[in-house]
């Protein structure tokens, strides 16, 4: 079983959910997120988890994380994302920015899926239906 499945909704909308039925709804022309911000929440918020498990296993108390993701994209197709800037905001009473960056890079250098699946090998399989054919049948055959 699939961990994702996409439906085409019409226009250029796609409904993704999860086994778990958690549905988000993408689309380039604002009723939902576009595919390459949702790609960036991804990678912020698995990276954020890490960072969240980090501080707490170095007994620092959060009271707040804000991330602002930038992006810069190519200037032709497929406007691929050529720099993602990421910037922290980590809140706690006895927070130091040595224990929040630690923590900030060790997600991305060791922990972060997201972050090291960026550079995954990606494999397609194509199938198609073609609604215009009839289905082929099979001929009985036997000897003769």
């Amino acid at each position: 079983m699939a961990d994702i499945n996409v439906k085409w909704t019409g226009g250029l909308q796609f409904l993704a959910a999860d086994e778990a039925g958690h549905i988000v709804v993408t689309d380039r022309d604002g009723q939902g997120f576009k595919p390459p911000n949702l790609l960036l929440v991804s990678l912020v918020t698995c990276a954020g988890i890490d960072v969240v498990r980090i501080l707490e296993k170095k007994r620092k108390k959060i009271t707040g994380i804000e991330v602002q993701v930038s992006k810069q994209n190519a200037p032709e197709p497929p406007w691929c994302i050529e720099k993602i800037e990421i910037e922290w905001l980590i809140k706690g009473p006895n927070m130091t920015e040595k224990a929040a960056s630690d923590a900030v890079h060790l997600s991305e250098e060791k922990y972060c899926s997201v972050y090291a699946s960026l550079v995954s090998e990606i494999v397609s399989t194509i199938r198609v239906v073609n609604e215009d054919e009839e289905p082929a049948r099979s001929k009985a055959g036997g000897a003769g």
